[in-house]
């Protein structure tokens, strides 16, 4: 063969070169400001920010003196760092020692009570103090500048608390949330119709198929986000936005300004329900596929030999649980011929097996798409429960507090993993549990069945939050995705004032004509009487 002459050379590399720009979509680095959630929210954001820092992006990062988990040197951003008094993981861990003991007191009207008004104080509590620290920010003019002149393209916020979100509204920037919380309640609450009838509210413990008791029970729970809001969140944010918001604001109206919501779910997993234009899903962005496991668990898991393995851990807001709960989990563990993997950071249960491993921490992900991978017990945080889909592994759910409940009901009511409730644990419930998850085909068949559904999509959910995180900066904001609605006052939304005026209309039409009837009655009763005469 001869060779091919440089020019020919050169024309090739330049049409490849072209081809290969052509077909990449433009993307010009954008400036963004980050002002996170702590705890395994900042996980799925982290993962969105690794996502726009290789894009090319410029992220600055708004984090507390006091974060657990939000580093203040880090490759991927800089950071702010505000200095605030007192952190909030004090107030998470005394409420769920306090929430884990209430559970075990059994349920009845007064733990009830007890574990309501515990979440609402600490709740408060946490929206007080992030609100003396927006305060701070706002009256801190060195900071304010600073904040202007860095000429930012967009806030990338979670709303499960607010300041982001004044903040944005301060500066006069597009937003973006990465949510599935607002500050009080669940995202959907804020923006799209929810029918209470057929869309159960966090901490009902409710499905979409509802009795008129059920009814009963969800618009009671419904009664309790508003009034939560409206009496315990929302006092904490609006003198702020009276001080400093040019013509005052309240945080419900700020949350339906907000441009795209790229939402951590999918109807895979979620209830169908109406929705938004500016609503994005992306339920299960952070789900990969699973990569080789270290040396040393890879031989622990294949010595599991056909019986596979059973992986446990409760996420990163619990340590341990309490201790006599732990010692039946690990007595029955103990009976398993599985192999055990358990994220366990507390006393070391007395009853443990041979078969069972404690660990700090555990490689999830890569656990859950290994074959040997059996079962996965899980509180129930809303990453753990979608990997668990994306990977296909049937779940047994001991959910805690938050959200956990509500994301183990939507699997167990799909089939695809079971509950068991803490104040019910015990050496033979959970023995029952897990070896029902293990031994039935049918909680492994539905769970593979979610996974195929989950992964069958035009676009991975990653690649679509960046999508849209980017659309939002080319265009400057996305108006003609949000309605309106946030604008009308609530009667006018209902069409309360519509309904008056032809209650009005139809009763003065109504009255006009019994007051003729009524006249011709009285008329042709005196003509007969003048007759008579």
């Amino acid at each position: 063969m001869g060779t091919m002459p440089l020019h020919r050379v050169c024309v090739i590399f330049v049409f490849l070169s072209v081809c290969l720009i052509s077909f990449t979509p433009p993307c010009d680095g954008g400036n963004i400001l980050v002002f996170p959630v702590d705890g395994s929210h900042w996980i799925n954001m982290k993962l969105l920010l690794e996502e726009l820092h290789a894009r090319g992006h410029s992220i600055t990062v708004m984090r507390s003196s006091t974060s657990w988990y939000i580093a203040e040197k880090s490759p991927l951003y800089t950071s702010i760092t505000l200095k605030m008094k007192q952190g909030l993981e004090n107030f998470f861990d005394v409420y769920v020692q306090e929430h884990m003991r209430a559970q075990r007191e059994g349920a009845s009207a007064l733990t009830f009570f007890k574990v309501t008004k515990n979440f609402l104080s600490m709740m408060s509590t946490a929206h007080s103090l992030l609100s003396k620290a927006l305060a701070r920010i706002f009256d801190d003019e060195k900071m304010i500048k600073s904040l202007v002149d860095s000429q930012y393209d967009l806030v990338l916020t979670d709303p499960a608390i607010a300041p982001g979100v004044v903040l944005a509204k301060y500066l006069k920037l597009p937003i973006v949330f990465n949510v599935r919380w607002i500050t009080s309640g669940e995202g959907h609450l804020a923006i799209a119709p929810s029918p209470l009838s057929y869309i159960p509210v966090p901490g009902s413990g409710l499905t979409d198929k509802m009795n008129f008791i059920q009814r009963v029970k969800n618009m009671l729970f419904y009664s309790i986000i508003v009034i939560q809001q409206k009496f315990m969140v929302g006092p904490s944010y609006d003198a702020i936005c009276d001080k400093y918001i040019e013509g005052g604001c309240d945080i419900m109206s700020l949350l339906q300004e907000a441009d795209l919501w790229l939402f951590r779910s999918d109807f895979v997993f979620e209830f169908p329900r109406p929705t938004m234009p500016n609503v994005i899903y992306i339920g299960g962005f952070q789900c990969k596929p699973a990569q080789p496991l270290p040396a040393d668990l890879e031989d622990f898991v294949q010595s599991a030999g056909e019986h596979g393995v059973i992986i446990m851990t409760l996420g990163t807001l619990i340590n341990a649980l309490p201790k006599e709960v732990a010692d039946e989990i690990a007595s029955v563990f103990a009976k398993m011929p599985q192999k055990v993997i358990w994220r366990h950071k507390g006393e070391r249960p007395s009853t443990l097996g041979n078969n069972t491993l404690i660990v700090d921490w555990m490689p999830q992900k890569d656990l859950l798409g290994h074959p040997q991978t059996k079962v996965f017990v899980a509180h129930g945080g809303t990453n753990g429960v979608q990997e668990a889909i994306y990977h296909g592994v049937p779940v047994l759910g001991i959910p805690l507090f938050f959200d956990q409940y509500d994301n183990l009901l939507r699997l167990q009511a799909r089939g695809a993993g079971k509950i068991i409730e803490l104040g019910d644990v015990s050496g033979h419930s959970f023995e029952q549990g897990l070896k029902e998850v293990l031994h039935q085909d049918s909680y492994r068949e539905n769970i593979q069945r979610l996974s195929r559904l989950h992964r069958d999509k035009p676009m991975a959910p990653m690649d679509q939050a960046i999508y849209w995180v980017e659309y939002v900066m080319r265009h400057k904001g996305a108006p003609h995705l949000r309605t309106e609605a946030y604008k009308m006052p609530w009667y006018s939304y209902y069409c309360l004032d519509v309904l008056l005026l032809l209650l009005t209309a139809a009763t003065v039409l109504l009255l006009s004509t019994f007051a003729i009837f009524r006249f011709l009655c009285c008329r042709s009763r005196r003509k007969t009487k003048t007759k008579q005469h």
